[in-house]
């Protein structure tokens, strides 16, 4: 699924890059050497870092 159509990034690659350690939809746009541009794909992004990388609070 496109997370971020302006940029043609999956869902795949987001969390590929996740997984690599990026963890803002900034250092995402970095790695693919894109930018943003509408913006509205940072939202998606976040829920996806959020849930590769869960907070120790979610937990309990």
């Amino acid at each position: 699924m496109y997370v971020c159509i302006c940029n043609a990034l999956t869902d795949k690659q987001v969390i590929s890059a996740i997984a690599r350690g990026c963890a803002k939809p900034s250092e995402i746009y970095s790695n693919y050497e894109t930018a943003p541009r509408c913006g509205k794909c940072a939202i998606k992004m976040n829920e996806l870092i959020a849930r590769q990388n869960p907070s120790p609070t979610a937990a309990r």
